[in-house]
């Protein structure tokens, strides 16, 4: 049964369409990364999978079921939206423990996932203190409680320190390869990059890229052989190919043996020839260039 399953998912706000007819899986056994520039609908789409916003059509099914009909949430679905939407006075031990009684856990998953972490020595302190690293952590915390199948991350490495990055980066693999689907987005690419097997791109609410970390880059963005010379213009001329920067050349279509070969040739010295590979960052920005919201 496919953990997310995501059919024309439309949602509107007044004249506002946040998301438009957008269809998507997640499976399992695989870390999802979904990317998109500001405004681009992510969290509303994540909001409709947990059902906290109804989509004005389609439908979204957690599971094979609507998330509103799951008789043990917690158990199915761990989910962070919002780090800081949590009571400041409570410590984190309270926190974690009010969310396993009502969800009827056992008492001792609280002190596991306190462990797990990494809070285990500030359980008793109060929430409102906590910095945005650990009120992430916390979250986390709580999403892991019910040991669930399906995860689901809004930012989760924001306030991270590096060490904690890492951290992150290195739990959603782990839980990914245990068979759980994990679903996270993130505007940091190096990290998508890093963690994410399978990508889904949204732009302006609408599906631009359904595939695979590889697939994606290959695909949306060209690598090129960086060539520089103190006799660049020759080259340029030799080639009758790339483009031609103050104090380079870029050739797309040709390999640093080829290019390598012909100049040496003609007699023209290089100063450098370098294969420049397209990267996640690279093919993301190429690809969402025209769904942005706010560009200068």
């Amino acid at each position: 049964m496919t953990p997310i399953k995501a059919t024309n998912l439309t949602k509107r706000y007044g004249r506002t369409t946040a998301v438009s007819d957008l269809s998507f899986e997640v499976a399992a056994g695989r870390v999802t990364g979904f990317l998109g520039p500001n405004g681009a609908g992510k969290s509303t789409t994540m909001r409709m999978i947990l059902g906290l916003d109804r989509p004005t059509s389609g439908s979204v099914l957690v599971g094979g079921v609507p998330y509103g009909k799951l008789r043990h949430p917690l158990r199915k679905v761990g989910a962070v939206l919002d780090a800081r939407a949590v009571h400041g006075g409570r410590s984190a031990h309270n926190h974690l423990l009010a969310i396993a009684q009502s969800n009827g856990l056992p008492r001792e998953r609280v002190g596991q996932v306190l462990e797990l972490v990494g809070l285990e020595k500030v359980a008793g302190r109060r929430i409102g203190g906590f910095s945005l690293g650990m009120a992430q952590r916390l979250g986390i915390a709580a999403a892991l409680l019910g040991d669930p199948e399906i995860l689901l991350f809004d930012e989760p490495v924001n306030g991270l320190d590096p060490d904690g990055i890492l951290w992150i980066r290195t739990l959603m693999r782990k839980l990914a390869a245990e068979g759980r689907a994990v679903f996270v987005s993130s505007h940091l690419m190096s990290e998508m990059a890093q963690t994410a097997d399978h990508l889904v791109v949204i732009g302006k609410g609408r599906l631009i890229a359904d595939t695979s970390v590889a697939e994606f880059i290959a695909r949306s963005s060209q690598g090129y052989v960086r060539v520089r010379s103190p006799h660049l213009a020759e080259v340029y001329a030799l080639l009758g190919a790339g483009d031609l920067h103050h104090d380079h050349l870029r050739v797309t279509g040709m390999t640093p043996l080829e290019i390598g070969t012909l100049t040496a040739r003609a007699g023209l010295e290089l100063e450098e020839l370098t294969s420049v590979q397209p990267t996640l960052e690279a093919a993301y920005m190429e690809l969402t260039k025209d769904s942005l919201e706010y560009s200068a």
